[in-house]
């Protein structure tokens, strides 16, 4: 099968749509991190899901466009958003050592960034990298792959 040499990319302003996730034993830890980068946080559009955006609402005292609880459809929801271009970063405070009964969307929402090229950080350390890194602050193109073949495929 010959592989196509379309270069596609998205563009992302300096100021950038940040989608903002964490599972309740890490909501605590989301918002010091979030206390902590208030400034550059302050800079970009957020989005979060439930309880974790008005959290962050509150505690940044800034608006944050919430979606449903991460259980209840939030963590889907961020993955439309996601593939509809409308989200150009994720931080996601998971929780490793939780099994949780919506693991299959976090999943699904995991695919979704890695398919579509979004930074995403799922712990402080990362979080701490992608903020503190001038992308962040700047315009920037995102290379994306080619889906054509696939989405020209016989079925």
């Amino acid at each position: 099968m010959e592989k196509s040499t379309t270069v596609f990319t998205r563009h992302l302003g300096a100021r950038k749509r940040i989608a903002m996730i964490a599972h309740d034993h890490k909501k605590s830890d989301l918002i010091e991190w979030a206390l902590h980068n208030k400034e550059q946080l302050q800079k970009h559009q957020l989005f979060a899901t439930g309880t974790t955006g008005r959290l962050l609402e509150e505690a940044l005292d800034m608006r944050v466009t919430q979606f449903l609880s991460g259980p209840l459809g939030g963590d889907q929801q961020i993955g439309a958003k996601i593939a509809e271009g409308m989200i150009d970063a994720v931080v996601f405070f998971w929780d490793p050592m939780e099994a949780l009964p919506h693991d299959p969307d976090i999943k699904a929402l995991l695919r979704l960034a890695a398919t579509w090229n979004i930074p995403t950080a799922c712990n402080r350390a990362t979080a701490d990298f992608m903020m503190t890194s001038p992308l962040m602050r700047e315009e920037y193109e995102v290379l994306l792959t080619d889906y054509t073949n696939y989405l020209t495929r016989k079925v």
